[in-house]
């Protein structure tokens, strides 16, 4: 593998935790309503700065769950930021946006620019705590959207309260089962197990029996709770 060439190429994957920080984004239109509805619901502190808003984030604003400062952009309003999201159709702002952030390693997107951008944004499909991104590196957005839309077939909802089942388990499994293989083996029987469609089919008591079978070799088989 040509590491050297490969590098050029491709972003580096990463989930980022943006609870609690300060998460700027720049425009008031309706991309700037869906970034921020994106950043809240992973529990950033949005700011936006916009001379206008829609509807839709003037309620946000009112209700003081987002702060707005009524202008254009100045560079003071990078203070504090961890990340940037750029949403205004204004080319030499955009330009300014992303060289601010740059020389003081911000993280920004430039909606629709990618020459511009540290980071792009995945089409993302959720299930609870189960995060499927598709992206194209901002190539083609509606591609990844079209991926994106195919997998919520093959991922339903049955697979968040499957995430957050094994969550539960691996937490006990962790503290109670010392032999690390023995560990792999409960796991990678729980994953090949017909749990999934137990859940669809909402048979509680067989989820438990399936459980059980998987910790048979344990003094303290777990249960679904």
């Amino acid at each position: 593998m040509n590491v050297e060439n490969s590098a050029k190429s491709y972003h580096f994957p990463v989930n980022l935790d943006v609870r609690r920080r300060k998460c700027l984004v720049i425009g008031g239109g309706k991309v700037a309503e869906r970034k921020v509805e994106s950043l809240l619901h992973c529990g950033a502190k949005v700011c936006i700065v916009s001379p206008d808003l829609t509807d839709g984030l003037r309620n946000l604003a009112d209700r003081g769950i987002i702060s707005f400062v009524k202008r254009r952009y100045v560079t003071e309003d990078l203070e504090g930021c961890f990340l940037v999201i750029s949403a205004v159709d204004d080319s030499e702002t955009n330009s300014k946006i992303a060289d601010d952030c740059l020389e003081r390693n911000i993280l920004v997107n430039v909606v629709d620019d990618p020459a511009r951008c540290s980071f792009t944004v995945p089409s993302v499909l959720r299930r609870g705590p189960l995060c499927v991104a598709v992206s194209t590196q901002g190539k083609s957005p509606l591609l990844a959207k079209k991926i994106r839309e195919q997998l919520e077939d093959l991922f339903g909802p049955e697979y968040s309260e499957f995430v957050e089942l094994m969550g539960r388990i691996r937490q006990q499994v962790m503290e109670n089962v010392s032999d690390r293989e023995k560990r792999r083996q409960i796991f990678e029987c729980l994953i090949d197990s017909n749990i999934l469609e137990l859940i669809r089919e909402g048979k509680r008591e067989s989820i438990k029996e399936q459980i059980d079978r998987c910790m048979s070799s344990w003094q303290n088989p777990l249960s679904a709770g």
